[in-house]
Protein backbone atom coordinates (compact mmCIF):
# COMPACT_ATOMS: atom_id res chain seq x y z
CA UNK A 1 0.00 0.00 0.00
CA UNK A 2 1.21 3.40 -0.94
CA UNK A 3 1.62 6.41 1.69
CA UNK A 4 -1.35 8.05 0.16
CA UNK A 5 -3.27 4.69 -0.02
CA UNK A 6 -2.65 4.39 4.24
CA UNK A 7 -4.13 8.17 4.52
CA UNK A 8 -7.24 7.73 2.60
CA UNK A 9 -8.06 4.72 4.37
CA UNK A 10 -7.01 6.36 7.29
CA UNK A 11 -9.73 8.81 6.65
CA UNK A 12 -12.22 6.12 6.15
CA UNK A 13 -11.53 4.65 8.83
CA UNK A 14 -14.74 6.42 11.33
CA UNK A 15 -16.82 4.90 8.69
CA UNK A 16 -15.39 1.08 8.64
CA UNK A 17 -18.07 -0.39 11.22
CA UNK A 18 -20.69 -2.38 10.77
CA UNK A 19 -23.29 -0.24 11.70
CA UNK A 20 -22.43 2.25 8.59
CA UNK A 21 -21.93 -1.24 6.15
CA UNK A 22 -25.46 -1.98 6.97
CA UNK A 23 -26.57 1.54 6.45
CA UNK A 24 -25.10 1.52 3.37
CA UNK A 25 -26.35 -1.74 1.81
CA UNK A 26 -29.77 -0.85 2.95
CA UNK A 27 -29.70 2.45 1.60
CA UNK A 28 -28.30 0.89 -1.82
CA UNK A 29 -31.00 -1.95 -1.93
CA UNK A 30 -33.92 0.08 -1.20
CA UNK A 31 -32.97 2.84 -3.62
CA UNK A 32 -32.20 0.08 -6.00
CA UNK A 33 -35.96 -1.26 -5.68
CA UNK A 34 -37.43 1.59 -5.64
CA UNK A 35 -36.04 2.28 -9.02
CA UNK A 36 -36.85 -0.70 -10.44
CA UNK A 37 -40.53 -0.87 -9.36
CA UNK A 38 -41.70 2.08 -10.40
CA UNK A 39 -39.15 4.30 -11.82
CA UNK A 40 -41.82 6.98 -12.72
CA UNK A 41 -43.05 7.42 -9.49
CA UNK A 42 -39.32 7.29 -7.42
CA UNK A 43 -37.96 10.02 -10.38
CA UNK A 44 -41.12 12.29 -9.56
CA UNK A 45 -40.41 11.74 -5.66
CA UNK A 46 -37.06 12.63 -6.27
CA UNK A 47 -37.24 15.43 -8.93
CA UNK A 48 -36.41 13.95 -12.15
CA UNK A 49 -33.39 12.25 -13.68
CA UNK A 50 -31.27 14.71 -15.54
CA UNK A 51 -27.72 14.32 -16.86
CA UNK A 52 -26.53 15.22 -12.91
CA UNK A 53 -28.25 13.36 -10.95
CA UNK A 54 -28.62 9.98 -12.98
CA UNK A 55 -24.78 9.22 -12.74
CA UNK A 56 -24.38 10.10 -9.73
CA UNK A 57 -27.22 7.69 -8.44
CA UNK A 58 -25.54 5.10 -10.18
CA UNK A 59 -22.28 5.32 -8.67
CA UNK A 60 -23.72 5.73 -5.44
CA UNK A 61 -25.69 2.56 -5.65
CA UNK A 62 -22.42 0.62 -6.73
CA UNK A 63 -20.22 2.37 -4.26
CA UNK A 64 -22.74 1.51 -1.88
CA UNK A 65 -22.90 -2.35 -2.57
CA UNK A 66 -18.68 -2.28 -2.96
CA UNK A 67 -18.43 -0.59 0.70
CA UNK A 68 -21.30 -2.09 2.08
CA UNK A 69 -20.72 -6.36 1.35
CA UNK A 70 -16.56 -4.96 3.06
CA UNK A 71 -14.37 -4.55 0.00
CA UNK A 72 -11.52 -2.53 0.56
CA UNK A 73 -9.58 -1.00 -2.53
CA UNK A 74 -6.09 -1.16 -2.03
CA UNK A 75 -4.87 1.14 -4.65
CA UNK A 76 -6.02 5.19 -3.56
CA UNK A 77 -7.63 6.22 -6.94
CA UNK A 78 -10.44 3.46 -6.64
CA UNK A 79 -10.32 3.98 -2.93
CA UNK A 80 -11.22 7.75 -3.81
CA UNK A 81 -13.63 6.67 -6.41
CA UNK A 82 -15.72 4.40 -4.21
CA UNK A 83 -15.60 6.84 -1.27
CA UNK A 84 -18.54 5.54 1.27
CA UNK A 85 -17.94 9.23 2.00
CA UNK A 86 -19.30 10.61 -0.49
CA UNK A 87 -22.16 7.58 -1.38
CA UNK A 88 -23.72 8.10 1.53
CA UNK A 89 -23.81 11.42 1.05
CA UNK A 90 -25.46 11.16 -1.65
CA UNK A 91 -27.92 8.11 -0.80
CA UNK A 92 -29.22 10.23 2.40
CA UNK A 93 -30.36 13.01 -0.47
CA UNK A 94 -32.17 10.69 -2.03
CA UNK A 95 -33.56 9.24 0.87
CA UNK A 96 -34.77 12.77 2.06
CA UNK A 97 -35.90 13.58 -1.76
CA UNK A 98 -37.93 10.45 -1.53
CA UNK A 99 -39.34 10.02 2.14
CA UNK A 100 -39.85 14.26 2.51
Amino acid sequence: MSNLAQKIAKVHQPLDKALFRALSLILGFFHVAMLMWEPRVYSEAIGGFNSTISPLMIWAFCSSMVFGIGFTPRHWVWQLFFSPIFSLLILLYLTAAYLL
